[in-house]
């Protein structure tokens, strides 16, 4: 077997596990030689070499047989970097990669010799295929902001927000505008927990100096679920000294997390006021608009797949209501539904939409209680449930009460003289006046709208 053979090789690969496969793993695998039916690979490093064996190795090893080669197993060892020559790229791979079909995640000069290359990217997470509305519009415009590569305005910018409400579909769109309208620079896309590991790998490989040099030779570093490094000193140090070295060189740093940087449990006090130097943006939860707008951009999207499937009036109304708290889950239920209807060959009628989706509707029925509500506000606030819902009309508790009747009016079926009865007694009027008297303080005050935001995502989650 020869050089030219793994070549063709490649490019079978190429189109079997996809471009941003191929980039990551296929490519820094390099043939070395065939002897006693052992194919010898030379790979940047250990975890590669593991990786592609693993995932890959029985894919590879059934083209080199189909090409001709006589291949009972494979091996791969670690190349040493002045001896290990790079194979040259298959036809198919250049011309794909001048096409620019993929963002250039990681593309410093020593990425091969670290094994550090960016996370694939999804090619559905683009800004076209991100569905806007009140609860996001903020976060969509920062993020598209700093997707037009130029001059840095904001740094970092701070994503954050629940399970399914889009921080990483906006991550990669970010990365993929970078690329379509600033070639030229060296984007890293990464999560933290792959920050940890190759910052672990280098220490153990004694390669901290090359580490040190790719993270702060890149122009955009892009870091999701940041809470991950959260009690990893190690990691934390390093992250630190990072970041600090990228925004002296006025480097963009994008950041992710699932809430916000002063929330998050057991990350250093330094590491959470340098998150909090830039823009911190919150994605809130859906509303109902949103996740109609949502289901609505999938329909679209599944009828070049499903064209001849009925979908009945009311369905999408249906589910935009009844599933409120996640969006993965909202697009899981309209896949299963569209998949089931296909394959009976029946319309989507309300009836169907029951049967099928029956299990995530009442997953999602959970009612949240007048008492549960009361609990969780004289905790935020730190005072008895007994002093709130009793006759004190102490700002101390008066407050906090307002804010347990407004939940409570937003978030159950309740009346509001059922509201009045559950707050000692209290006449429907009474809570009529502390609703009025939150929804103006919403507006008014920052530190009330974000205790009702947190309280909330408790309660619903």
């Amino acid at each position: 077997m020869t050089d030219d053979t793994w070549g063709t090789i490649q490019q079978d690969l190429l189109k079997t596990v996809g471009q941003n496969n191929f980039k990551t793993w296929i490519e820094p695998v390099n043939f070395s030689e065939l002897k006693d039916g052992v194919a010898t690979f030379h790979v940047p490093t250990n975890f590669i070499g593991n990786y592609v064996s693993q995932n890959y190795g029985d894919l590879i090893l059934h083209q080199m047989n189909q090409n001709g080669a006589d291949v009972q197993r494979m091996q791969f060892k670690v190349a040493a970097k002045t001896t290990a020559p790079r194979a040259p790229k298959p036809a198919a791979a250049v011309k794909t990669a001048s096409t620019a079909a993929a963002p250039a995640v990681a593309a410093a000069s020593d990425t091969s010799d670290m094994g550090m290359t960016g996370a694939p990217l999804d090619a559905r997470f683009t800004f076209d295929s991100f569905v806007v509305g009140k609860p996001n519009e903020l976060a969509n415009a920062a993020a598209r902001r700093v997707g037009e590569g130029g001059p840095v305005t904001f740094n970092p910018l701070f994503l954050y927000g629940g399970v399914g409400l889009g921080k990483t579909h906006l991550m990669h769109a970010i990365a993929w505008e970078l690329q379509a309208q600033r070639p030229d620079l060296n984007v890293l896309y990464l999560s933290a927990e792959q920050f940890m590991y190759r910052f672990v790998q280098a220490l153990r490989d004694r390669k901290m100096m090359d580490f040190k040099e790719l993270f702060r030779s890149v122009d955009v570093l892009m870091v999701d679920d940041v809470q991950f490094i959260a009690g990893k000193d190690s990691t934390q140090e390093e992250f630190f000294h990072t970041f600090n070295a990228l925004v002296d060189q006025n480097k963009q740093i994008i950041i992710s997390a699932d809430r916000a940087p002063g929330e998050i449990k057991d990350l250093e006090d330094r590491i959470k006021s340098r998150l909090q130097c830039g823009l911190v943006v919150d994605l809130h939860p859906t509303d109902y608009e949103l996740r109609l707008g949502i289901l609505q951009n999938k329909v679209d999207t599944y009828r070049q797949q499903y064209p001849e499937l009925q979908l009945q009036d009311g369905v999408l109304e249906f589910l935009a209501h009844r599933i409120s708290t996640n969006v993965r889950v909202l697009e899981g239920a309209l896949t299963r539904l569209f998949a089931f209807a296909s394959l009976v060959g029946r319309e989507i009628t309300m009836e169907l939409t029951q049967d099928c989706l029956s299990d995530v509707l009442r997953a999602s029925e959970r009612k949240i209680s007048v008492e549960e509500i009361q609990r969780k506000v004289a905790e935020h606030y730190n005072i008895r449930l007994s002093d709130m819902i009793g006759p004190k009309r102490v700002r101390t508790f008066a407050r906090p009460r307002q804010v347990a009747m407004y939940l409570c009016k937003q978030l159950t079926s309740r009346s509001l003289p059922e509201i009045g009865r559950r707050f000692g007694g209290r006449d429907h009027t009474t809570v009529m006046h502390g609703v009025k008297r939150i929804e103006e303080l919403r507006n008014s005050d920052g530190q009330i709208a974000e205790d009702l935001e947190l309280l909330r995502r408790t309660l619903e989650a």
